[in-house]
């Protein structure tokens, strides 16, 4: 499936959270959704960039904005490296990536000269009208959630 573009209807999400709530796309329509894909948790990458959103996270709530990271891991991996590092969002579990390929996240990768499918590091921001308002391809951790927070301040009109 291709990457859904800056305009489009963002695909429904429903996927079980670290707890094993369900979290639904649609209940969250009138805010922000920041729906950031991860390839594996407790990771080193993937680590930088879960701990930059759970230190952003409270800002990003004051813009009306929810963070949700998505992964391949099951949810006992995914309570595991939430509860690990404090992780102030939910992390949801995409084990049959049925989510990741809707969003085009879901990719062939090499490394090491092995070819085999995974997730990319891919963000992308929901307004609250449901549509695809920024996409961030090949992200790097790295103040990747203020660039994000940016993004939200500056789609509510407070930049």
């Amino acid at each position: 499936m291709s990457t859904p573009t800056v305009g489009d209807v963002a695909p429904d999400v429903a996927l079980p959270d670290e707890t094993g709530t369900i979290r639904r796309l649609a209940d969250e329509r009138g805010r922000w959704v920041v729906l950031y894909f991860y390839p594996k948790a407790d990771t080193p990458g993937c680590t930088i960039e879960a701990c930059t959103f759970r230190d952003a996270n409270a800002d990003l709530a004051a813009e009306g904005a929810v963070v949700w990271g998505v992964s391949p891991d099951a949810a006992k991996a995914i309570l595991g490296f939430h509860a690990k590092f404090d992780l102030t969002f939910p992390l949801l579990s995409d084990v049959d990536h049925a989510v990741a390929d809707e969003y085009g996240t879901w990719v062939e990768k090499t490394r090491y000269g092995r070819t085999y499918m995974g997730m990319a590091r891919v963000t992308f921001l929901i307004g609250p009208d449901g549509r695809v308002a920024r996409v961030w391809p090949a992200v790097k951790p790295e103040g990747h959630a203020e660039e994000v927070l940016a993004a939200v301040r500056e789609g509510r009109g407070s930049a």
